[in-house]
C-alpha cells in the first residue's frame, strides 16, 4: 500500500517517522532498513513496510531516536548557482551543502532553478512542505526580472490571459515593464502556478530572454531585506495565522497526501497580514501584496520592487542530518527574528 493512502493499520510507515525525527529521509531509511541498522521495540525490522505508534521505541543502530521538532519554516535568500536538491548527479554546489551547521534537517518547499535567486522556503516538516507545495493553496509568486531585448507592454499585459506554448497551457501571469536599461529590460511578474521554467519559457516566446530571475515572495512570505546566503526563521505565531486550522494537522502529522522527506528534486519573510474571517471558514490561505524592499547593487533600500539587484551575500556550510537522544545531536530551540520590523 503506497504512504500517500490511508494505512488499514494503526500508526505510521517507520520510515516516515525516522523523517519527522529529522533523523534521515525516507529514502534514506528504506536504505537503512535494508542495511539492518534499525529495530523496533528491540526487533531488527527487515522491511519498511512496518508501522510504529508512539509507544513503539525505535533506534537506529542501537541509538533511541528522539522526538521530533515542532514543525518550524524558514526564509532562505538562495544565490544564484546553487542546485535545489538534496543530491546532484553533477556534482554542483547544492542548496543544503551551503546552510548553517545550526539547522536541523531541511526540506526545500517548491524549488528554484540553478541561476534562479531569492526567498526559498525550507522546512523541517514534511506534512508542511506538501500543503504549501499543493496547487490548491495557490499562494502568489512574485519575481522580478531582467531580460534581453525589447518588451512589448501590450503582449505583456495578455499573459493576465494565459498563455499556449508548445502545446503547454500556461495559466494567468501578471507582467508588467518597469524600465528599458540599455538591452535589457526589468519586469514584475506575478504568477500562481509555477511550473517548471515558467517564466524563462513565457518571455522566450515573446522574444525575451532572461539574464536575471529574483524571487521576491512566495505567497505571504518575503525575502524583504534578507542578504544572499542567509537564513531567518519565521516565527511561531506568524505560521499559526497563516496556516489557519491546517495548523494542527500539520503539527499531528495529518496532513494528507504529505510524501515529502524524499532525496530528488522537488517542484517549487515579512509577517503576513490576517486571514480573513471568509477565509478562516473555508480554511483556506491568505497572501499578501505589499511593497517589499530589495537592495540595489549599492546595498541601498529602494522603496519599492523597482529597486534593483540585492548585493551578494557570503555562504554557510551545511547542516548535520542525525538527530539521536543518546547522542546530543538534536539540534537546539532557536527563537525565530521577527519578521514584522522592516522586513516587508
Amino acid at each position: 500500500m503506497s504512504d500517500e493512502k490511508t494505512s488499514q493499520f494503526e500508526g505510521d510507515r517507520v520510515a516516515k517517522v525516522l523523517a519527522r525525527a529529522g533523523v534521515c529521509s525516507r529514502r534514506d531509511a528504506e536504505r537503512m532498513v535494508a542495511d539492518g541498522r534499525i529495530a523496533v521495540n528491540g526487533r531488527r525490522l527487515d522491511t519498511p513496510a512496518f508501522n510504529v505508534t508512539a509507544k513503539d521505541k525505535i533506534t537506529v543502530d542501537g541509538k533511541p531516536v528522539a522526538e521530533p521538532d515542532p514543525p518550524r519554516l524558514w526564509r532562505y535568500h538562495k544565490p544564484a548557482g546553487l542546485v535545489t536538491t538534496a543530491r546532484d548527479p553533477q556534482g554542483r554546489d547544492t542548496v543544503f551543502q551551503k546552510l548553517p551547521a545550526s539547522l536541523p534537517r531541511v526540506n526545500a518547499v517548491g524549488r528554484l532553478d540553478i541561476n534562479t535567486e531569492g526567498l526559498l522556503l525550507l522546512t523541517n516538516d514534511g506534512g508542511m512542505k506538501r500543503l504549501l507545495e499543493l496547487p490548491s493553496t495557490g499562494w502568489l509568486r512574485r519575481y522580478r526580472v531582467r531580460a534581453f531585448g525589447k518588451a512589448d507592454e501590450a503582449k505583456l499585459k495578455e499573459l493576465k490571459h494565459g498563455i499556449t506554448i508548445d502545446g503547454v497551457n500556461y495559466k494567468s501571469i501578471d507582467a508588467s515593464l518597469e524600465r528599458q536599461q540599455g538591452g535589457n529590460v526589468w519586469l514584475s511578474m506575478a504568477l500562481r502556478e509555477g511550473k517548471n521554467r515558467e517564466i524563462k519559457r513565457v518571455l522566450e516566446a515573446l522574444d525575451l530572454k532572461v539574464n536575471r530571475l529574483l524571487r521576491l515572495s512566495f505567497g505571504p512570505f518575503q525575502l524583504g531585506q534578507l542578504d544572499e546566503g542567509k537564513v531567518e526563521e519565521v516565527p511561531r505565531r506568524v505560521l499559526r495565522q497563516q496556516l489557519g486550522k491546517n495548523w494542527q494537522s500539520i503539527v499531528d502529522g495529518t496532513v494528507r497526501g504529505a510524501s515529502a522527506d524524499k532525496d530528488e528534486d522537488t517542484s517549487a519573510g515579512a509577517e503576513a497580514t490576517p486571514r480573513s474571517r471568509s477565509d478562516a471558514k473555508r480554511g483556506k490561505l491568505r497572501d499578501t501584496a505589499e511593497p517589499l524592499k530589495v537592495r540595489d547593487p549599492k546595498g541601498k533600500n529602494a522603496k519599492n520592487q523597482s529597486s534593483n539587484k540585492p548585493a551578494r551575500g557570503d555562504s554557510k556550510q551545511s547542516p548535520k542530518g542525525r538527530n539521536f537522544k543518546s547522542s546530543g545531536d538534536k539540534p537546539a530551540s532557536r527563537k525565530g527574528s521577527s519578521d514584522a520590523r522592516g522586513r516587508r
